[in-house]
């Protein structure tokens, strides 16, 4: 019997929860994973109406559809990120008003904080998201960077995440971070600097996708290996790089979907990523076996609902539960 495997609805926010519930459990889904926005989970409604979170829960029981997490990725994305008109599209009215930067990071932190306890009404102990950053666009280096003013911006992460996580730690709760460009983590190297800038807290942690590690030349068994004692939540998705000699991994400002890009997501399977050695990884470190394995479907060059039912099979298939014994234990003495 494998993990329980469950759909990200983050892409998917354009249908009503209800009709998404009767699709994911028609593709095979065991569950969901409610992403803070659309109809699937708001923030605003859980935290100011008592019967939200027992009606959310009540229709997914209708469907026979698990909970284990929900994610609010838009809004953690403002809490750290030098604000521009590209966020105005991503966060609620009440976060954005007047989209001042000083104003929307205040409330978006706020609204994180509000996240954590919205997620403790519902009753699940994980919240995945992002964190943004305010040192991204320094990433190649030129003109030449100082360094204090990268520490400068792991610092401001620490200064703005602390009382974020100081929440989530009364809550009870654990806030995993998708580890991923643009973010104050999105390799090996950034992730334990981002531990480090908060005294390696355990109320963070890491939600392990590897579809944003492989295109970047990463391996993301390895990031499995680096942080066993941190992967609080698993995304399935694939991703393919397809270098030509005409682009690279840097995209070229071309959109997903964009046949001449370098790189782009796949469906489950289709792509690069070895999801049989990310499962014997995740045996190795002791990710539970009742823990979701939760697919993030993103392919530009397939209709979503077969890419979708494709994906569930896909992870039921790979998933197992290591052995027990030794095969050559009936040897021994």
């Amino acid at each position: 019997m494998g993990r329980p495997v469950t759909l990200f609805t983050g892409q998917w926010a354009d249908l009503p929860l209800e009709e998404l519930c009767k699709k994911a459990k028609s593709f095979g889904y065991d569950g969901l994973e409610l992403a803070c926005w659309g109809d699937h989970f708001e923030v605003d409604k859980a935290l100011s109406d008592d019967t939200y979170c027992a009606k959310k829960r009540d229709l997914l029981e209708r469907h026979d559809l698990k909970l284990f997490s929900i994610s609010n990725h838009l809004v953690g994305q403002a809490v750290c990120d030098i604000i521009d008109q590209r966020h105005q599209a991503i966060l609620p009215e009440y976060v954005w008003k007047d989209g001042d930067p000083a104003g929307v990071n205040e409330r978006a932190a706020e609204e994180m904080k509000n996240t954590a306890r919205a997620a403790q009404k519902l009753g699940v102990s994980v919240v995945n998201g992002f964190t943004g950053s305010s040192i991204w666009h320094l990433l190649y280096d030129f003109p030449p960077t100082p360094r204090e003013m990268i520490d400068n911006g792991f610092q401001l992460f620490a200064d703005r995440w602390n009382p974020i996580l100081d929440v989530f730690q009364e809550c009870g709760l654990r806030f995993a971070l998708e580890v991923h460009p643009t973010e104050i983590a999105f390799d090996i190297y950034t992730a334990h600097r981002a531990l480090e800038a908060i005294d390696r807290r355990e109320e963070f942690g890491f939600n392990f996708d590897p579809s944003h590690l492989i295109w970047q030349g990463i391996d993301p068994v390895e990031f499995i290996r680096e942080f066993p004692d941190r992967i609080y939540h698993v995304h399935m998705k694939d991703a393919s790089t397809t270098l030509n000699g005409r682009t690279g991994i840097l995209a070229s400002h071309l959109s997903f979907g964009d046949p001449r890009r370098g790189w782009d997501f796949r469906s489950m399977g289709r792509g690069g990523v070895r999801f049989e050695e990310v499962i014997r990884a995740l045996n190795a470190i002791g990710y539970p076996a009742d823990a979701p394995l939760s697919v993030e479907w993103e392919d530009s060059g397939m209709d979503r609902e077969h890419g979708a039912r494709e994906a569930a099979d896909f992870v039921h298939n790979i998933d197992f539960q290591p052995s027990n014994l030794k095969f050559d234990a009936a040897f021994g003495d």
